[in-house]
């Protein structure tokens, strides 16, 4: 399976995304510059996390008029897969490749810390490896991680199992205090209607390596594979 990796000016984690794809899990891997349109030979496009042009007007708000962008819509189309992480989130969510917006967290401050997760369901590729109401750790870092949107757009999302992963307690129990940044019903990370797009605020490339004595996110990989 084929992974490009977009590199926008001010994105950080792509290096971090290639050491899973490439360095652990042997998988063909290449950058593509956020100019690049000839994406056709790969399977999986992910966007990083970081702070793609500066993240002036809005996070994301720049990268979405970006070339590549055009050409990970079709890709999408085409029912290949595509995961934003962090600011990719925000990317996404721009682009319209998914609903919602990302917003400043409740209290106005960054966040960089490790929380519990809760996987909805497994009948997604993106969740295939886990199980269904598994509790995981994954590292988050943002400032505008706030999943926002309307009343009947989150009804579509939770009527069509399109929530994956949300915040929780270490018991799994939905709380506001698990909630760290606000975000409506707890949601951590959505996908399309069609599956193949997810979208997630922590950051699973980080949590994929045994040398880090944290491997909760390798199977999010995995089950691509």
């Amino acid at each position: 399976m084929k992974f490009g990796v977009i590199v926008f000016p001010g994105s950080n984690c792509d290096r971090d995304v290639e050491m899973v794809t490439k360095g652990i899990l042997n998988q063909p891997t290449r950058f593509i510059w956020h100019q690049d349109t000839d994406i056709n030979d790969l399977d999986v496009i992910v966007i990083p996390g970081g702070f793609s042009y500066g993240d002036y007007l809005r996070c994301g708000a720049i990268a979405r008029f970006s070339n590549v962008m055009k050409a990970v819509a079709e890709h999408a189309k085409q029912g290949k897969y595509v995961l934003g992480i962090c600011n990719g989130f925000q990317v996404l969510t721009e682009a319209g490749l998914l609903p919602g917006a990302l917003i400043r967290n409740r209290d106005l401050h960054f966040i960089c810390d490790r929380v519990p997760l809760r996987v909805e369901q497994n009948q997604s590729v993106w969740t295939k490896n886990y199980q269904s109401q598994q509790i995981l750790t994954l590292p988050i870092a943002h400032g505008e991680g706030r999943y926002y949107a309307d009343d009947e757009t989150l009804k579509n999302l939770e009527d069509n199992q399109q929530i994956l992963f949300r915040y929780v307690n270490s018991q799994g129990e939905i709380t506001e205090e698990s909630n760290p940044n606000g975000s409506l019903h707890n949601i951590a990370g959505i996908s399309n209607q069609q599956g193949n797009v997810l979208g997630m605020m922590p950051h699973p490339e980080r949590a994929a390596d045994q040398a880090l004595k944290a491997i909760d996110g390798l199977a999010l990989f995995q089950g691509l594979l």
